[in-house]
């Protein structure tokens, strides 16, 4: 099943539980859907990459949101973000804990034969490519130096 009957299913199911958290969340997911979908060089539909791409910028767009508004002491308004961010985070894989990004990422490092920090950006290509949706970009980033720094 595509994320958008998914969600379009989950939707429904949200409106009859009368489930307002959920149902802003999936509005928003919808909606960002739709502008793929639609946008200028568009075909119409979208891939499951691109899926996971667009989900995993709305997660870091809300998890962005709540810490400014925690830092401005709007608990309020920090607390619908975090409910947001935790209804699609279940649409995105499973992420990965630090020992398995860890284990990813060495696994990477030895099979590009990277050996120095000065190979930070084609370990990242190639690791950002590999864990997209797995792990957030900055996590990645952070294995990485660690253990080309460290070889």
């Amino acid at each position: 099943m595509s994320l958008k009957s998914k969600i379009e299913n989950d939707l429904k199911e949200a409106m009859r539980a009368k489930d307002k958290d959920r149902l802003r969340a999936l509005r928003a997911i919808k909606s960002l859907i739709l502008l793929e979908e639609t946008k200028e060089g568009g075909t119409g539909h979208i891939s499951e990459e691109e899926e996971i791409k667009m989900l995993s910028k709305a997660v870091k767009q809300r998890r962005d949101s709540a810490e400014i508004y925690q830092a401005q002491n709007r608990e309020d308004l920090a607390q619908v973000e975090l409910a947001e961010l935790a209804i699609i985070e279940a649409y995105l894989p499973r992420q990965l804990s630090e020992a398995e990004l860890e284990s990813e990422v060495r696994a990477i490092v030895a099979a590009l034969g990277a050996s120095s920090p000065a190979e930070m950006g084609k370990v990242m290509g190639v690791a950002s490519k590999q864990l997209a949706g797995q792990a957030e970009g900055k996590a990645i980033s952070a294995m990485v130096k660690t253990i080309l720094s460290n070889l």
